[in-house]
């Protein structure tokens, strides 16, 4: 992260705010940022091999293979 996504996410909050709102904004672009970079190193799943990995995770959830 850089400076400049930080200070853009502090401008971005409310006059007040809780310090837990900044943390949750700071995750979220770091997560954000780390799945871009995934997706540009071809570190994806195929649609089936998603549903596959979240059947094991969310079993009955209607989550199933295709």
């Amino acid at each position: 992260m850089t400076k400049e996504k930080l200070f853009e996410a502090v401008k971005d909050l409310p006059e007040t705010f809780e310090l837990e709102d900044l943390f949750e904004r700071l995750v979220l672009i770091k997560r954000i940022e780390e799945g871009l970079r995934q997706a540009d190193n071809g570190e994806t799943l195929t649609e089936s091999e998603a549903r596959a990995y979240l059947g094991r995770w969310l079993p009955g959830a209607g989550v199933a293979a295709a």
